[in-house]
């Protein structure tokens, strides 16, 4: 079964996340989800289906794909050893987490800010959002850092783990299928508004109730560090709704309301102008010092909800 082991297997995959972050020159499983995406999306396009119909299938064919795959290869390997199936679910698991590499990508946006190297700050900060850069100044770089710092810590932590504890590292590979599929598909563009549209909504239902869960985290590790855990629950109550996104602005909310600054705002994407409500209205704005304290942030939510789903994978096979 999925849940045999898997105490240990989450232990691993934080443990080579914080150690390793995501190392290019080790094989990883959601770069062939992207190449996977990539051949397949034309061969779907030439469907004789509209595109909404042509993307729903895809999309719907490639993530109980991955749950069956990866389910068969845990349940293959653990009856070849025990051993064998729970670093299979590590291995898996650690695949899926990027607490690591995110953090180290926003702390290159913010020492290149602190250097007076704005060029470079937009360059670096362009490889972790999906907006437009070369506009940003000083204080739209380290927002742009601090808002993908937060919304991440969902897709790249929390929501893996949340269905690791709900169904195995199986579930949890499937659900970054999922958060794949959107990432390269699920775009409100010409070419990806009705072809990636079920796909969009898939990460959508995914990450609502991860989304939401994580606040309790964050305003503890906000607590914990600097004694603002109340504001950050105050924040995302109020303006976590605040947000084009149904989820990304419960994290950021949080966020804004634990480090004392505002977030959102107007951006460009595709060459337009995309205005969002102001979240964290009243507090003073990004600096390249919040990006380390949002990296802080992140790393200490990431530890709680690691320690907490430990312990509810433990307490799920005692209770068998």
């Amino acid at each position: 079964m999925p849940n045999e082991g898997l105490a240990l297997a989450v232990t691993l995959a934080v443990t080579l996340d914080m150690l390793l972050g995501d190392p290019l020159w080790l094989p990883h499983p959601v770069r062939w989800m992207g190449k996977t995406i990539a051949w397949l999306e034309p061969r779907f396009r030439a469907l004789p289906l509209k595109p909404l119909l042509s993307g729903a299938l895809m999309a719907t064919l490639l993530v109980p794909s991955v749950w069956i795959i990866c389910l068969l290869a845990v349940r293959i390997a653990a009856a070849i050893h025990p051993a064998a199936g729970t670093l299979i679910q590590a291995v898996m698991l650690f695949a899926c987490i990027s607490a690591r590499s995110l953090a180290d990508a926003a702390l290159a946006v913010g020492k290149a800010l602190v250097q007076s190297n704005l060029y470079a700050a937009r360059q670096a900060v362009s490889m972790i959002v999906g907006r437009e850069v070369d506009r940003l100044d000083e204080h739209g770089v380290a927002r742009a850092a601090v808002e993908t710092v937060a919304e991440n810590l969902v897709d790249g932590f929390v929501s893996p783990l949340f269905f690791a504890v709900v169904g195995g590292a199986p579930l949890a590979m499937a659900f970054k299928m999922v958060n794949t599929l959107d990432s390269m598909v699920g775009y409100k563009n010409d070419r990806y508004l009705l072809f990636g549209r079920v796909a969009a909504r898939m990460d959508d239902i995914a990450n609502f109730i991860p989304a939401r869960l994580a606040v309790p985290f964050i305003a503890m590790a906000a607590q914990l560090l600097n004694g603002r855990g109340r504001a950050a629950m105050h924040t995302a109550c109020r303006d976590g709704r605040a947000h084009a996104s149904p989820n990304a602005g419960y994290p950021e909310a949080a966020f804004a309301g634990a480090l004392g600054l505002w977030l959102g705002g107007g951006n460009h994407y595709h060459g337009r102008l995309v205005e969002k409500p102001i979240i964290g209205s009243g507090f003073p704005e990004s600096g390249p010092t919040h990006i380390r304290q949002a990296c802080r942030l992140m790393l200490t939510t990431a530890m709680l909800v690691f320690i907490v789903s430990s312990a509810a994978v433990l307490f799920h096979q005692v209770a068998m």
